[in-house]
């Protein structure tokens, strides 16, 4: 009897662990960060607080404990105990982890989210960024969001490969649907409707790589714990599908003031609802349930209805509306469609309080979830009321309250920390904070601007204040071991300068078509220079800091892009007085020379990089220079029509883009020619290859300092 009771409690705990979650998943990511040896028990003991993540930690007999609510709430804790302790920081730049052997005891410590989720990545992220990943660099990155907490990320990867079947089963050929796709850089655009045929025809062999890619990305994603957001059906389609349904209402869309168009399925026709439900199941016969659904048709486009204030227009809209819930429920009836916000506030004129309201108001409130993408600029660019003020709470529909802190991968220094480390309290303090769900950020590129992305991820699982100073010595002591009066200094002065304003599109002059602007929209001003002029003071402490190198590297770039914008000021101005500028020039190639070198340490701004990753997804070398041409257009002429919105300040990219580009205008102002630069940027574009050999600083540290003091 005995036995037999004691064999029955074994089963039964046995049958209870195999029921409990799995922490392998967290302890993955840690032992990733931290080694293998590192001494932690995790538990997922805690149940959510509100829907709200929580976790605590604490040091007993040199055992660091934590228990959590989920995988990523155990990630969030270990990460949180690491920075308590100054002991360091995961950056996209590189990772420094220095705990000592024996935990010294702590603790307990607890926390809970002030939000449900932490959302992350802009819609064309995957495009300035992450347009060629490979599974290496994305699980990556998915460590990085475990360790800041971000568990509701974009996963917009393979879109197209489902699009593609559903197009198929309606009768479109191979032909016809690859001649639509753009290329892989540009596919964000396309899937807001912007652009079509871009850089196409897309190679059919991209497809099954992507797919293969997407289930590793949700697979890790789900086991965290995390809430990815894919992608839905928004209503585009190639013209061709007039084949088919000779009767079916297009509507052309354009963008771009007209460079660039796509078509929209008419809402009230039968297909566009058909086929909106076929990519939901198609989507999840391939990917499994997902409970978030993007669906854009309006990004910074007109609405084809009528004007405000025309009843047919809020009928027409509500029953847009309703028609793309209507697929997506169709599809998956637990689904919630998530939209962006961009167009609130940037065609504010366009989506006033009626025009949205009428868009939501039949959609259920725990079925619909709006990205209010940018706060930043709300408050800093467009001077508007922020947008959960204007809509009264967004009529009772989840929203997200998110910044924007980079546009195009830009790596110029730009951003108000103190906003970024704050402004959420706004909203949480808000009596129109309404249905708010989460909180989070949705740059256009990332691997930049570092110090930022820390704060905001520190900020989403905050619910007081951030005194900036303190948290700035806590992120200097992570980042390098050691917090200097340089580093000190440098926080000092650069909070006056660029991390103290906002500029949206930060770009030196030099990046820039010469001769088309005259001045640059970067912040440049004495308290940028003695911001870096005060990091370079602090080598000697520091040397031996690999983040502090790293950092020393793009800071040296871009004060001498901030002194080769000077130089340029002065090279136009002789040139209008018909003097010589040869010495001006001398000194801005050299300037340039060296900047470019300087990089070339940089782990991650480097042409190479971006280059290599859509190289290698190509499976034979025609395909792989597609890609790598596909790769080039983004960050330089983009379309045409030439705007070098991207605006990298990368080793490779200036080299071999910029100061040619220049020279060729030194050369005609020089012997009075013009000079076709159109056919140059494309030609470079299309028929370049690689980058052209740099030898890097054998003393980088060094040479960076003699630069900053020299210049």
């Amino acid at each position: 009897m005995k036995k037999t009771f004691l064999i029955t409690v074994a089963m039964f705990a046995a049958l209870l662990s195999s029921c409990r979650p799995s922490t392998e998943p967290a302890r993955e990511v840690i032992e990733g960060f931290a080694g293998e040896d590192f001494p932690v028990k995790l538990s997922l003991c805690l149940e959510k607080k509100d829907g709200c993540d929580r976790f605590t930690y604490s040091v007993e007999n040199g055992m660091l404990h934590i228990d959590g609510s989920s995988n990523l709430a155990l990630c969030r804790g270990f990460y949180e105990y690491v920075k308590s302790q100054e002991a360091g920081i995961c950056s996209w730049s590189g990772n420094r982890f220095d705990l000592p052997a024996q935990l010294e005891e702590s603790g307990p410590v607890s926390k809970v989210s002030p939000f449900r989720n932490h959302y992350y990545f802009n819609v064309v992220t995957y495009g300035y960024t992450m347009a060629y990943w490979d599974w290496e660099r994305w699980s990556r990155e998915i460590d990085w969001m475990a360790l800041h907490g971000m568990d509701m990320p974009l996963a917009l990867v393979a879109n197209e490969a489902i699009t593609a079947r559903v197009w198929k089963k309606l009768g479109l050929s191979d032909e016809e649907i690859a001649d639509y796709f753009v290329g892989p850089a540009h596919f964000p655009w396309m899937r807001m409707g912007n652009i079509s045929h871009h850089d196409g025809p897309l190679p059919e062999e991209w497809h099954e790589g992507q797919v293969e890619l997407m289930h590793r990305i949700l697979d890790k994603m789900r086991a965290l714990g995390m809430s990815p957001i894919c992608p839905a059906f928004a209503g585009f389609v190639p013209q061709a599908i007039k084949r088919l349904y000779p009767d079916l209402n297009l509507m052309e869309m354009s963008w771009s003031d007209g460079a660039f168009h796509n078509w929209m399925i008419d809402p009230q026709d039968e297909l566009f609802a058909r086929m909106g439900r076929m990519f939901i199941e198609e989507w999840e016969k391939e990917f499994g349930k997902c409970g978030y659904y993007l669906a854009d048709s309006f990004n910074e486009m007109d609405i084809p209805f009528p004007e405000k204030g025309d009843p047919a227009r809020y009928e027409l809209l509500a029953d847009y509306g309703e028609k793309v819930y209507g697929a997506i429920k169709a599809g998956n009836p637990d689904a919630v469609w998530v939209m962006q916000g961009w167009m609130f506030g940037y065609q504010h004129d366009i989506w006033d309080y009626e025009t949205l309201a009428a868009l939501v108001s039949r959609v259920p409130d725990d079925k619909m979830l709006l990205l209010d993408l940018a706060a930043d600029y709300n408050r800093h660019k467009w001077h508007t009321d922020y947008n959960w003020e204007y809509y009264k709470g967004f009529f009772g529909k989840q929203w997200v309250y998110s910044v924007i802190p980079n546009m195009g991968g830009k790596t110029c220094l730009t951003g108000k920390l103190d906003f970024y480390a704050n402004g959420r309290l706004d909203a949480l303090n808000s009596a129109n904070r309404g249905n708010l769900a989460a909180f989070g950020f949705a740059p256009e590129g990332i691997e930049n601007n570092e110090v930022i992305y820390e704060l905001l991820c520190d900020a989403g699982w905050t619910d007081g204040e951030i005194r900036l100073d303190e948290w700035l010595d806590n992120y200097s002591a992570c980042r390098y071991g050691a917090v200097p009066q340089g580093i000190k200094d440098y926080w000092k002065e650069i909070l006056q300068g660029p991390y103290g304003d906002f500029r949206d599109h930060p770009r030196y002059v030099w990046q820039f078509r010469p001769g088309l602007v005259k001045q640059g929209s970067a912040l440049i001003d004495e308290h940028l220079f003695d911001a870096v002029r005060a990091f370079a003071s602090a080598s000697g402490e520091l040397a031996r800091s690999p983040l502090y190198a790293t950092d020393l590297e793009e800071l040296t770039a871009l004060y001498l892009g901030a002194r080769m914008e000077q130089t340029v000021g002065t090279i136009y101005e002789k040139v209008a007085e018909g003097s010589d500028f040869t010495a001006e020039k001398e000194s801005f190639l050299n300037m340039g020379a060296a900047l470019d070198r300087a990089l070339a340490s940089h782990p991650n701004l480097k042409l190479e990089n971006w280059i290599g990753y859509a190289r290698a997804w190509g499976s034979t070398p025609e395909l792989a220079d597609y890609y790598e041409h596909n790769a080039k257009r983004l960050v330089t002429i983009w379309g045409p029509p030439v705007d070098d919105y991207s605006a990298r300040v990368w080793s490779g990219l200036v080299r071999d883009y910029y100061l040619p580009r220049w020279q060729k205008w030194f050369e005609a102002e020089e012997n009075g020619t013009r000079f076709d630069f159109t056919l140059w940027e494309e030609d470079w574009v299309r028929n370049s290859s690689g980058t052209s050999p740099v030898e890097p600083f054998e003393d980088p540290v060094e040479a960076c300092v003699r630069l900053v003091n020299d210049n």
